[in-house]
Formats: structure tokens, C-alpha cells, sequence
């Protein structure tokens, strides 16, 4: 009874492993290749679950969803010959399980390898045609569709591989042509700048002398004009002064005579040895009490 049992579970496990390898699932998300002895028997398997001759076939699966593959940063020159460095992507699918088989033995990464050296020749060549300007701005949105096209119907012939899409994230300068670039922008800012201070400089000169020379008109135009108005005041006091002293003589010397006396005594600290009969001490010495004559009331 126990070895009947023992040859149960053996047959059970040998139908298992048959089973197991003759049935196989593919996703949804792939494709598969029938192997048989190194040769395909069966292609482009589609998803379900599916029989294989065990122990002699091999089934190879492949995914076949849009893929995107970040392109390393290569170096092209323009029509001008002028060197760009240009980051881009490709947006890819396998389209043919088949022939990506044949020709890559089913390796993605030599798939990958492959597909990179074809979009570098391309994107070479497209470059090699065009001016900075055009692959920077003018006809960047063609340059990309052009790509897209060749490298697609090469790639599809080739490896069974569908370009979706190409695009180029960044174009920059080369780092010593944009340190060159820098430095003669610099350099022209800065001679641009001296420029715009000599101009300045210039214009301050000139307003700054015709300042000085509106001012030289301004203060001879006056000093002119205050010369003129004294000369009328001067006349006018004269002519005052020539009336007062007209009604009145001895009035006029001696207020003349007071105007003296604050202008000497105006400084309390000054000493002044004066003669007391000089004629300079008259209407002083008469306010004293000596002798002085009152004109008659008119």
C-alpha cells in the first residue's frame, strides 16, 4: 500500500512537470518567439495562455509597450561648422518580435545600442544641412519630423523596431565655446558700457559749462542791474541831501555830524584822543551846554 502510494505521488509530480512545461502565458503587455533547438518554429505569439513541446522548445518574451530611451549627450556641427552639444530622447516600440530577434538575438540592450547609433547618424547628418539658428528655433519642429521618418523606416526594416518619436531636450554650446562666447559678450558689454560713460561724461561737460556760463551771464547781469539801481539810490540821496541841506544848512551838519559820532563811538572798547576844539567836537561840545543856537521856528 505505502509504494503504491510513493509511485502516486511520483506520476502526479512527472504530470506536473510536463504540464508545466509544455503550458506558457504571455501578458498582454508582450510578445514571444518559439525556440526549437536554437531556431524559431513559432513567432509573434500573442497573449494567452499557449502549449510548447517540453524540454525541446524555449519561449522568449518581449515587451512590447511604447518605450522611452534617454540618448547620451553627443556633439554635432552645423552648416557654419560650428560645434553643438544636444541632449535628446527616442519614444520606441518593438514592432516585429520576429525580426527584433533576428536582429539582435534578443537582447534589448544590443537593441538599444543599435537603435542609439542610428539616431546619432541621423541626427549628424540633419545637423550637417542646417545653421545654428535653423536647429535652435527656425526649423527645429522639422528637423525632429525628418528624423523621426528616416530613422523609423530603418530601424523598421532593420530590427523591427517603430520610432514613435524623436526629440531633442537641449542644445547648448560646447564649454569652451560658451566660456569664449562669455567672455567676447563680456568684453563687448563692457566696451559698450565705457561708451555709454564717455557719452555721459561728455554731456555733463557740456551742461556743466553751459551752467557756468549762464551763471557768469547770470551774475554779470545782476552785478550790472545792482550797479544801476545804486547809482539811482546814490542820485536819489544826493538829491535828498541837496533839499535837506537847501531848508535847512546847520540842521544838515548836524545830523551829519551825529551820523559821525555813532560810526566813531560804535565800539565801546576803542579809545579816541580827540582835540576838543576841533571842529570834528562842534555840535558835541554845544550839547554840552556851551552856547547852543536853536534855529528859529518857521
Amino acid at each position: 500500500m505505502q509504494s503504491k502510494s510513493v509511485i502516486a505521488v511520483v506520476v502526479a509530480l512527472v504530470v506536473l512537470l510536463l504540464v508545466s512545461s509544455t503550458l506558457y502565458i504571455v501578458p498582454a503587455t508582450h510578445r514571444a518567439v518559439v525556440l526549437r533547438f536554437g531556431s524559431v518554429v513559432e513567432a509573434d505569439v500573442k497573449p494567452g495562455l499557449h502549449v510548447k513541446a517540453p524540454l525541446i522548445d524555449k519561449v522568449r518574451q518581449y515587451d512590447v509597450r511604447v518605450l522611452t530611451l534617454d540618448l547620451p549627450t553627443h556633439e554635432y556641427l552645423t552648416a557654419e561648422k560650428k560645434p553643438l552639444d544636444v541632449d535628446s530622447y527616442v519614444v520606441w516600440q518593438i514592432s516585429n518580435v520576429l525580426q527584433f530577434y533576428k536582429a539582435t538575438g534578443g537582447d534589448e540592450l544590443q537593441a538599444v545600442q543599435l537603435l542609439s547609433a542610428r539616431i546619432d547618424n541621423g541626427l549628424r547628418d540633419q545637423f550637417g544641412i542646417r545653421t545654428m539658428h535653423e536647429v535652435v528655433s527656425g526649423e527645429r519642429d522639422q528637423l525632429m519630423t525628418e528624423l523621426t521618418k528616416q530613422v523609423d523606416k530603418l530601424t523598421e526594416q532593420e530590427f523591427g523596431i517603430r520610432v514613435v518619436d524623436i526629440r531633442i531636450k537641449a542644445i547648448d554650446l560646447p564649454k569652451q565655446v560658451s566660456e569664449n562666447v562669455f567672455k567676447r559678450m563680456r568684453t563687448e558689454r563692457q566696451k559698450e558700457a565705457q561708451q555709454h560713460r564717455s557719452s555721459g561724461q561728455e554731456m555733463a561737460e557740456g551742461i556743466r559749462a553751459d551752467a557756468d556760463r549762464q551763471r557768469t551771464v547770470i551774475l554779470a547781469t545782476a552785478y550790472a542791474k545792482s550797479q544801476e539801481l545804486r547809482g539811482e539810490g546814490d542820485q536819489q540821496a544826493s538829491e535828498i541831501y541837496a533839499k535837506a541841506y537847501g531848508k535847512d544848512p546847520e540842521f544838515y551838519r548836524f545830523f551829519k555830524s551825529l551820523q559821525a559820532y555813532e560810526k566813531a563811538f560804535a565800539n565801546k572798547h576803542d579809545t579816541l584822543v580827540l582835540d576838543g576844539n576841533s571842529d570834528f567836537m562842534r555840535y558835541f561840545n554845544d550839547l554840552l551846554g556851551k552856547g547852543v543856537k536853536t534855529a528859529p521856528a518857521r
